[in-house]
């Protein structure tokens, strides 16, 4: 039998100051999401130095932002393990689980192995250098095991916010959906930075831009805005990302900076910012218009109207994606585009001027079937992804641990 406090068992009385100090939200959230925004600001930091300045040593401001975020967030998951485990605090064990003995939150554990592999791809990434030459390369092999550090972080960040998300109410719950928002949209901005090699200018009028963008993006909307619940998530997901590229494009070139490798194909006196962001907040507008009247149409729906659902979620996303970039490429391949708000007068040190990018043109044509055989693989990308981001997006909205 339990006994009672001011008419209350034990438990139930320590399980309701544990939801007391939960009526704000919870420093290592803040943690998580300030880890994630140090990561970005830092990897888009170390693209901009490798394309105005080169392969630098280790020591860069950007790299040792990045590895702040790592060790910010590794320290405090670590801290949040440790104490549901050693310090018998009933209110963190009720919100945890257990994986080889130690007790946390399933987040916590995620971000501690994330922080690990982020702090281990640092000499990975030296020694690569040292033995294979200086390269300007986004995918390396060190830089994806950095990656799935960095994606370990963000998903670690995404279980500790829906868990409490999920158990909050309230005020809380609203302010904790702004956050998970947040977070999402870093997240996208990582993933945007992981396809520059398949955005750039010169490809937006190539199919493989679009089935680099129909991987990933759908998904990474749908399962941010099903948890959240908000009337226009997608939008603002999207719209995070395009406010972090806008202002780091017209931010980043206000400071000096020239190269230290060879060959200069550019002439460059200042930080080269990356280009202007991929217009993703048109299909996210579009889908937020659009979902309320699926749900209305399948209130209850089943295996197949899911994926019928994704079907045409999919299919919108790419339709108003091509529909918003495919006429915006022609723009910015004019002069008029030149300037500081669209950017595309600069230009890495190391390319070519006779590149399509630099010289104001489009790579050459695929062949017709060539074209609309990975438009083909795109529309299915969408869909799948799609249907994978709404799938765990609704699993999210149960996550409690």
């Amino acid at each position: 039998m339990n006994t009672t406090v001011a008419g209350l068992p034990v438990r139930a009385r320590e399980f309701t100051d544990a939801r007391i100090a939960e009526s704000s939200i919870p420093w290592y959230l803040w943690s998580s999401v300030l880890a994630t925004a140090c990561i970005s600001g830092g990897l888009y930091w170390d693209i901009s130095w490798h394309m105005t300045i080169g392969r630098d040593t280790f020591w860069t401001p950007a790299h040792l932002l990045i590895q702040f975020g790592a060790i910010l967030a590794g320290l405090s998951s670590a801290y949040l393990i440790l104490k549901a485990t050693f310090a018998g605090d009933l209110g963190a064990k009720q919100s945890s689980v257990q994986i080889f003995g130690f007790s946390g939150p399933l987040g916590a554990f995620i971000s501690v192995w994330g922080a690990a592999a982020m702090v281990i791809s640092a000499p990975f990434d030296n020694w690569w250098h040292n033995a294979y030459g200086l390269d300007v390369k986004i995918i390396s092999p060190p830089h994806q095991v950095l990656g799935f550090g960095i994606e370990g972080i963000g998903f670690g960040g995404i279980i500790l916010i829906v868990g409490a998300l999920n158990r909050a109410e309230g005020t809380l719950r609203k302010h904790l959906e702004w956050l998970l928002l947040a977070l999402g949209g870093l997240i996208v901005t990582h993933s945007m930075m992981g396809r520059l090699e398949y955005t750039d200018r010169a490809m937006m009028h190539s199919s493989f831009m679009y089935l680099a963008l129909a991987i990933g993006p759908p998904f990474i909307l749908e399962a941010f805005a099903r948890p959240a619940g908000m009337r226009w998530g997608r939008t603002v997901v999207s719209a995070i990302y395009t406010v972090f590229f806008l202002l780091t494009l017209w931010i980043f070139p206000l400071f000096p900076g020239e190269p230290k490798l060879g060959p200069v194909y550019q002439r460059v006196a200042h930080m080269v910012p990356l280009a202007f962001p991929i217009l993703i907040i048109a299909p996210a507008i579009v889908l937020d218009w659009l979902w309320p009247k699926l749900d209305r149409l399948w209130p209850k729906p089943s295996f197949a109207t899911k994926w019928l659902e994704a079907a045409i979620t999919g299919v919108v996303f790419l339709v108003a994606l091509i529909a918003a970039q495919w006429p915006f490429a022609d723009f910015m391949t004019t002069a008029a585009s030149g300037n500081w708000f669209f950017g595309t007068q600069y230009h890495p040190y190391m390319v070519p001027s006779e590149w399509p990018g630099v010289s104001g043109g489009f790579m050459k044509a695929q062949s017709a079937y060539s074209f609309w055989l990975l438009m083909g693989w795109a529309v299915a990308a969408s869909i799948v992804s799609t249907r994978l981001g709404i799938a765990f997006g609704n699993w999210m909205r149960k996550v409690q641990r």
